[in-house]
């Protein structure tokens, strides 16, 4: 053999085992090309079966295949997207992503609403909010986000008024007709001192650990409007991947029939499925 039969010999050698490579390695398989890593918080089996139902619809619909990767602290999904290690994550509020983005300079993006949790107001005293009388005390939690919130669930419910804005307190309060006393408490002690006052406002998860049954809340957060609305989860991307067609198609897959009847399954009223409010 020639010299110059050897010198391209040995180049298409290399070209054809570059070519191997580009087929079967990792990086730009079909199969992979097609996987979607989604970070979740491991909280429960609810949650699993209502993945368990995108993971359905985004395989047979669209072709995709859908991994998890599951967290224990919510320190973790936000900082694992940003760093490329998730191709998404769902776990997280509006207030909850905003001050992340501002304490790690990250530019995380919502791109598809999922769920919400409405807050409830429950008494042993009375089975209306209008039936408080004078002076009554009601327990709110006491930290910026949820303090806020419920202020403004009292509002909506029409027994006081507030200044306009998004973080409020107690000192925000414009009218108060009935002279109730809000009393300002650690987010997990709302229930807890729910026989010494006449109703607590209380985040769903504290009320299901306290064993109380949500059907009997006397007033329930409406799903719709303004002020809830910060307070939906929803699927998040970095914000260079918000328009990835194969992002938006997982976003499709949960935002189905499918899903919203798996969610109502699994958590009765105690969640509610957003992506289709207007």
């Amino acid at each position: 053999m020639s010299k110059k039969a050897y010198i391209i010999g040995g180049i298409a050698a290399v070209v054809v085992a570059g070519a191997a490579y580009a087929s079967f390695g990792h990086k730009t398989t079909t199969t992979d090309a097609k996987t979607v890593t989604v970070g979740r918080m491991a909280d429960s089996k609810q949650e699993d079966a209502i993945w368990k139902v995108v993971s359905k619809t985004a395989k047979d619909k669209y072709g995709i295949t859908l991994k998890y990767k599951l967290f224990t602290d919510y320190s973790q999904p936000n900082k694992a997207l940003a760093d490329g290690d998730i191709d998404l994550n769902a776990f997280q509020n509006y207030p909850f992503l905003e001050n992340w983005n501002k304490a790690n300079k990250t530019d995380i993006v919502s791109i598809g609403d999922t769920f919400v949790s409405p807050m409830r107001v429950f008494s042993n005293k009375v089975k209306n909010l209008n039936d408080l009388k004078d002076g009554a005390t009601i327990t709110l939690p006491n930290d910026a986000t949820n303090e806020s919130r419920a202020l403004k669930v009292l509002q909506s419910a029409g027994i006081i008024k507030l200044k306009s804005g998004d973080t409020l307190t107690v000192k925000d309060v414009t009218s108060n007709p009935k002279n109730l006393k809000l009393k300002e408490v650690d987010a997990s002690q709302t229930i807890q001192a729910l026989d010494s006052v006449d109703a607590a406002v209380a985040n769903v998860n504290y009320a299901t650990a306290a064993g109380l049954d949500l059907s009997k809340a006397i007033y329930v957060e409406p799903a719709t409007g303004a002020d809830i609305k910060p307070y939906y989860n929803f699927i998040a991307a970095n914000a260079k991947d918000k328009n990835k067609t194969l992002y938006k198609d997982v976003v499709k897959s949960y935002q189905t029939q499918a899903v919203k009847d798996e969610i109502k399954k699994q958590y009765g009223v105690a969640e509610v499925a957003v992506f289709d409010v207007k």
